[in-house]
């Protein structure tokens, strides 16, 4: 091999072909959005599984309903998503029962119920959209990032070996440059897709464990509430 070629890696990205550059650029950007997905996701998620662990300690402790109430609904941005579910059931549940004391029809305690059930399936909708935002994304990386690589590959290898025509030898030395600036693009599209996967996987795992204990919460609410209507 020639000893003036330079082989490393910042000289193999400025030589490469026009495109492969393009693709390399392209596979680092997706990267640096992708990282910073994942460590807001990580925040997020940790938030949300601290609030909600809080709020069910406060809310098995025993205490007054009403109070509990007018803490979640007065303070509602230091407060986590199983609050909100609580404050949605617990204020449509309250509507419902003054909207019926000042009614002259009986107190139609099922209607009341559903309401109350609704508000919170109709929470935790929103707060399910809130905790898987961007995991999409970190899939389409994680999925796609690779072959995208792979195009970059395949298209500097292509260049290289169109290169050997202008030769009248053809030796390892004339092409392992061009072969080695391709195989830069494969490296730094599973870059951007191993920590993406990981991440992916990590963080459906435990918005899924947080989705199990709300809508635990909101069966055994619905319970609660059942019992006092009567």
């Amino acid at each position: 091999m020639n000893g003036t070629q330079d082989l490393s890696f910042i000289a193999l990205i400025s030589n490469a072909h026009l495109i492969v550059q393009l693709i390399m650029a392209l596979l680092l950007g997706v990267s640096l959005i992708s990282w910073t997905y994942i460590f807001k996701k990580l925040f997020d998620v940790r938030a949300a599984r601290r609030m909600t662990l809080d709020f069910e300690k406060t809310f098995w402790a025993g205490g007054n309903l009403h109070q509990l109430y007018q803490s979640a609904s007065s303070n509602r941005a230091n407060h986590g998503a199983l609050s909100r579910i609580f404050e949605a059931g617990m204020g449509e549940f309250i509507k419902g029962k003054q909207a019926g004391a000042a009614s002259r029809d009986a107190l139609d305690v099922g209607a009341i119920l559903d309401g109350a059930r609704r508000a919170m399936r109709a929470a935790f909708q929103r707060e399910m959209d809130a905790l898987e935002s961007h995991l999409a994304f970190l899939a389409s990386v994680g999925s796609v990032s690779p072959y995208i690589g792979l195009l970059g590959t395949v298209w500097g290898i292509m260049n290289a070996f169109r290169g050997l025509a202008n030769v009248q030898q053809a030796t390892l030395s004339a092409v392992a440059p061009g072969i080695a600036e391709a195989l830069i693009a494969t490296a730094i599209g599973l870059f951007a897709a191993i920590p993406a996967v990981v991440a992916y996987n990590r963080f459906s795992h435990d918005v899924d464990r947080l989705a199990i204990r709300f809508e635990s919460f909101v069966e055994e609410f619905s319970n609660i509430l059942q019992r006092q209507s009567r």
